[in-house]
């Protein structure tokens, strides 16, 4: 079934702090409840904590950077021949990679066992 005209694409705001578009979006992924500020402080005192390990020139480069390692460039589809199906290699598109980087993020970070939520994001930054 065809549409006639493209979904209309909801615009993200950049984060306060960072004027960031990849930043709001992660903090977005963050947000449980629709408690926005409790994500963005959250996010806030993780990049601090990195910011205060003195290791790092810039918070928001080491932020991206890991963002972009994560981002995958395949992902594979299934795809029906006959009777058979089979697993076909695909390229993602730019928007679904930073999406599936970012959900990958979070989701590692929930798992692990550290006492913050900015504790665990610091430890899986690294």
């Amino acid at each position: 079934m065809s549409r006639k005209r493209k979904a209309a694409v909801r615009e993200i705001t950049p984060d306060p702090k960072y004027q960031n578009v990849t930043v709001a979006k992660f903090i977005n992924s963050i947000m449980l409840d629709g408690k926005k500020t409790v994500a963005e402080k959250i996010f806030y005192d993780a990049m601090d904590m990195l910011k205060n390990k003195g290791k790092q020139a810039n918070e928001l480069e080491t932020f991206l950077e890991c963002v972009e390692k994560v981002k995958p460039s395949l992902e594979v589809k299934s795809r029906r021949v006959g009777g058979a199906t089979y697993q076909v290699p695909m390229d993602v598109r730019p928007a679904r990679k930073e999406t599936l980087a970012i959900s990958w993020m979070t989701a590692a970070t929930r798992k692990r066992s550290e006492n913050t939520m900015a504790e665990r994001q610091i430890k899986e930054k690294k």
